[in-house]
């Protein structure tokens, strides 16, 4: 995700890893420098993005908190009070990316907060909100809203794929069958946008009364889609 955020911005970086080679390849790829420790990294940066496994947030904010100017994190299941916590007195950020932010069209969920400092709560969400559609939620929400579109991208390209491996069944070549979904599924997202987001309008205009795309939809529904994507996000969030 940290490579996908950093493509997103386009810009030289300052960076850390665990992996110098992942960090050193990621330095060739846009410009900037390979820092030699955490604390050497937050000493010289203006704002501190925080990629690293959740589990590892203590161990991170000895070494980048006593210098840190102000940190935002990525950090799932990590709720902005503990982020505070092991970074207080400073201004922290909670923000969940989904992978599309390497293209910009990502979606970023933001954890609304309280004013912190006038200028970094203006500018660090003005750089996230570069990468695509910026959403503030609830800090309690956060992780619901990471199961909604975080894990998203990895569903649509299952369907796409679903789509396409039905058409090859049927005798379309693989390349064709992928050209002409992917483009209907990105022009359906355009199309939406272009609707207020009223997925049953959009429905509608293609679905004739007992014509091909009503079949087709009620084939889906006896299928169980909608129960399909509310499992996997109950999955996702631990409900049983």
């Amino acid at each position: 995700m940290a490579r996908g955020l950093a493509r997103g911005w386009g810009r030289p970086v300052l960076c850390t890893d665990v992996r110098p080679a992942a960090a050193e390849a990621l330095v060739a790829e846009l410009g900037g420098e390979v820092v030699g420790s955490n604390a050497e990294l937050a000493q010289r940066a203006d704002v501190v993005v925080l990629c690293h496994k959740p589990a590892q947030l203590h161990d991170v904010a000895a070494e980048v908190a006593p210098h840190a100017k102000a940190v935002a994190s990525i950090l799932g299941a990590t709720a902005l009070g503990a982020l505070k916590a092991a970074y207080p007195d400073r201004p922290v950020y909670r923000f969940l990316p989904s992978t599309p932010v390497e293209v910009r069209q990502g979606v970023v969920v933001r954890a609304a907060d309280g004013h912190q400092d006038t200028r970094l709560d203006h500018d660090v969400p003005a750089l996230f909100a570069e990468l695509g559609l910026l959403v503030d939620v609830d800090d309690a929400l956060v992780d619901a809203a990471m199961g909604l579109m975080s894990c998203a991208p990895a569903y649509v390209a299952l369907l796409a794929e679903a789509q396409v491996d039905a058409g090859v069944r049927h005798g379309l070549p693989p390349d064709k069958a992928a050209e002409m979904v992917v483009q209907t599924f990105a022009g359906t997202a355009a199309l939406l946008r272009a609707r207020d987001n009223d997925t049953l309008a959009v429905r509608r205009e293609v679905t004739s009364p007992g014509g091909s795309t009503a079949r087709g939809l009620a084939a889906l529904e006896r299928a169980g889609v909608r129960a399909a994507f509310q499992d996997a996000l109950d999955a996702v969030l631990g409900v049983r």
